[in-house]
């Protein structure tokens, strides 16, 4: 349902600038909400600061404005765009506001936001109108995208959009996934379902700007909405704050988040990367970097490259560099095949002769395996029958990353060397928390198998697969994306891994020398 402002003018006080009197209103409203119904739908508003932040990256704030705030909580982005246009030497002619939003405490509180804008833009003789709907985001743009004739909305104008979209999981099965589907959409969390969306609703030559999670960078689960993203708009900037909890001050939101806008148009202008440690933060750094530095294009994965300075684009040249994909060494990398919660009846904590070994990344110490541990947490072994054949991988060399790292590491990427001979079995198990890399489902040689580890547990790699994942999960197509060295070379990285791995200054003085130093 559509509702027009009315025309009782709240009493504010006027020196309070329009969107801290809207922020009053959200903190307000943070209050009455269920902080455990917040997290669990992913439920965050947007502080006043970050809401200005967004608002001003848009190039465009001119003519009449048709604006989509899909999720919009209390309007504080609606209000920032609002202000900022206000604030501008050239103003718009108008702006018509349509904010969605479900929670029916949200919308009362909205009301009164639409009323202050409204005010601001009489008094900046800007035409003001909002349309608040209390209404699913997604049935309403899947009905306008399908063209359905009982819509009373067949012909949306949308020019700008700027999001704070929830961030929850899409269930494969659910009907919100059969509806992304009917109009061209795969994706597995709703922040990208309502980008997608609003890219799809957007008019062409239009600017969207969205604040999300940076999970989208990466990964085969988002590679349709790369795809979707990169074929209908250009990313004109990118920001990213330097910690990760600094975006949404305030809340418990721990996600490494990130700002972009795009325009639908496809161009090859230089995309501007700006980072900051806040919103507020008044020392930004900025740095322009062409497109083929953020999405390489013989890519097949168009995993989103974000390098900050000048270093991060020398580590990506030098990481780029690199002679070998994974498949031109002949190697493999998978994901461990015991999913621990799903062969519980399996799983022992000791081991004993009916059973092998089962590794897991508490196993990992200085650069190898070591089984079993003793009082650990997790079973050391895997009972060896029928039921668990399909989970066991034949005994011999395995280099192994941890798929997530942990705070206190300093690494995303950890590795680690399976050696049999530390550990006498002829099958083993490797839980669903690890990678491991192979030669098509067998062993690698030890030299290659330590060159790999040392590579891998680089500063070097650590720092470039921090420019495409914003996460602590290594998945095992992030590790295919990567180059790598000559399998002459991996024999010689091995060649000085011995009996533990290098200390890390030792590690990266080896992998410039082999790899970057030779004639």
């Amino acid at each position: 349902m559509a509702y027009t402002d009315s025309n009782v003018r709240p009493t504010q006080t006027e020196a309070t600038p329009l969107l801290e009197q809207v922020e009053t209103i959200r903190l307000e409203a943070n209050t009455q909400l269920d902080e455990n119904q917040r997290s669990e739908l992913g439920q965050f508003m947007t502080p006043a600061p970050l809401a200005r932040l967004m608002a001003s990256m848009f190039n465009n704030l001119t003519g009449d404005i048709h604006l989509l705030d899909a999720g919009a909580g209390v309007g504080s982005l609606t209000t920032a765009v609002t202000e900022e246009a206000c604030n501008r030497f050239v103003k718009p002619r108008s702006i018509t506001a349509n904010t969605y939003e479900l929670d029916t405490l949200l919308t009362e509180h909205l009301k009164t936001s639409m009323q202050l804008c409204q005010h601001t833009c009489t008094d900046n003789r800007i035409d003001f109108k909002s349309n608040i709907l209390n209404t699913n985001f997604i049935d309403e743009a899947v009905t306008l995208l399908q063209g359905d004739v009982f819509s009373e909305r067949l012909a949306p104008r949308f020019n700008r959009v700027i999001l704070n979209p929830p961030y929850y999981k899409i269930n494969s099965g659910s009907t919100t996934r059969q509806q992304l589907s009917s109009v061209g959409i795969e994706t597995v969390n709703l922040y990208a379902a309502f980008v997608a969306l609003s890219i799809k609703l957007l008019e062409d030559g239009g600017e969207l700007v969205a604040i999300t999670p940076r999970s989208f960078c990466n990964g085969p689960y988002f590679k349709p909405f790369r795809q979707l993203l990169f074929g209908q708009m250009t990313i004109k900037q990118i920001h990213i704050f330097k910690s990760r909890n600094k975006a949404f001050k305030g809340d418990t939101v721990l996600q490494e988040n990130i700002i972009f806008h795009a325009i639908k148009e496809q161009t090859d202008n230089p995309i501007t990367i700006t980072s900051s440690s806040c919103a507020e933060d008044k020392e930004v750094s900025v740095r322009e970097v062409s497109q083929q530095n953020v999405v390489c294009r013989n890519d097949p994965d168009m995993f989103i490259h974000i390098p900050t300075s000048k270093e991060d684009g020398d580590i990506a040249v030098a990481a780029r560099s690199l002679p070998c994909s994974l498949n031109d060494l002949g190697l493999k990398v998978s994901t461990g095949r015991v999913v621990d919660f799903r062969a519980k009846e399996y799983l022992q904590m000791e081991p004993s002769t009916t059973t092998v070994p089962l590794i897991y990344p508490t196993h990992f110490k200085q650069g190898f395996i070591a089984w079993p541990k003793t009082n650990s947490r997790k079973p050391n072994a895997l009972k060896a029958c029928s039921g668990t054949d399909k989970l066991m991988v034949p005994s011999g060399v395995y280099t192994l990353v941890k798929r997530f790292s942990s705070k206190e590491e300093r690494r995303r990427i950890v590795a680690a060397v399976f050696d049999p001979k530390k550990i006498n079995s002829q099958q083993i198990g490797f839980e669903n928390h690890l990678n491991y890399f192979h030669n098509n489902g067998k062993g690698l040689s030890l030299s290659i198998a330590k060159g790999l580890a040392l590579f891998l547990n680089s500063s070097l790699v650590d720092q470039y697969f921090r420019q495409f994942n914003g996460h602590t999960q290594v998945n095992a197509t992030d590790l295919r994306s990567l180059r790598y060295p000559t399998l002459k070379q991996l024999k010689q990285l091995g060649s000085h891994y011995k009996s533990k791995l290098p200390e890390q200054d030792v590690v990266d003085k080896i992998i410039e020398k082999t790899l970057f130093c030779q004639n």
